[in-house]
C-alpha cells in the first residue's frame, strides 16, 4: 500500500547509517530500498526517506518526532537508544540523536495527569524539572 504522506530527512551522507540506526530500535522496521543518494525505510509502519543532500541543512528542534511509551519500561529502552553514542538529554522528555534529530520520549499517561485537575499541578512542576520522565514521580 502506497502511503500518501511520508517524511524525508536531510543528512550529510549519512542516510544509511542513520536508518539502520532507526531500524534497530523500532519495531517492525526495515530499509525498503538504499542508493548512494536516497535510503528508503520504514519504522513501525511509517515510511521515511534518508536524502543524502550534504551539509547545506542540518536538523533543528523545530521538528521532532513523538514516541508515546505505554511504561517505564519503555520510555527507559527508547531514551537510552536515541541519546546512546553522541545523542543529547534535553527537557520534559526531549533528547537528541547522534544524527541531530530531534525526539520527544513521552509517557501516554502524561495527556491524563494534565487533564486532571487534581493532578496537573503536581505532574507538570516535576515534568518540567525533568531530562528523561519518570513516570512515579509525576504521579
Amino acid at each position: 500500500m502506497i502511503q500518501p504522506l511520508g517524511t524525508c530527512l536531510w543528512f550529510n551522507g549519512n542516510a544509511r547509517e542513520a536508518a539502520e540506526f532507526y531500524c534497530s530500535i523500532f519495531p517492525n522496521s526495515a530499509i525498503s530500498s538504499a542508493n548512494e543518494w536516497v535510503v528508503a525505510f520504514d519504522l513501525n509502519g511509517r515510511a521515511f526517506q534518508g536524502l543524502n543532500g550534504g551539509p547545506q541543512f542540518s536538523f533543528n528542534e523545530s521538528i521532532s518526532f513523538v514516541v508515546t511509551c505505554a511504561d517505564q519500561q519503555e520510555l527507559d529502552y527508547y531514551w537510552e537508544q536515541l541519546t546512546a553514542n553522541g545523542g543529547r538529554e534535553g527537557q520534559c522528555g526531549w533528547c537528541t540523536d547522534r544524527f541531530g534529530v530531534s525526539w520527544q520520549v513521552v509517557p501516554v499517561q502524561l495527556g491524563q495527569l494534565m487533564a486532571d485537575p487534581a493532578r496537573r499541578e503536581h505532574a507538570m512542576a516535576a515534568f518540567r524539572g525533568m531530562t528523561k520522565i519518570i513516570l512515579a514521580d509525576l504521579a
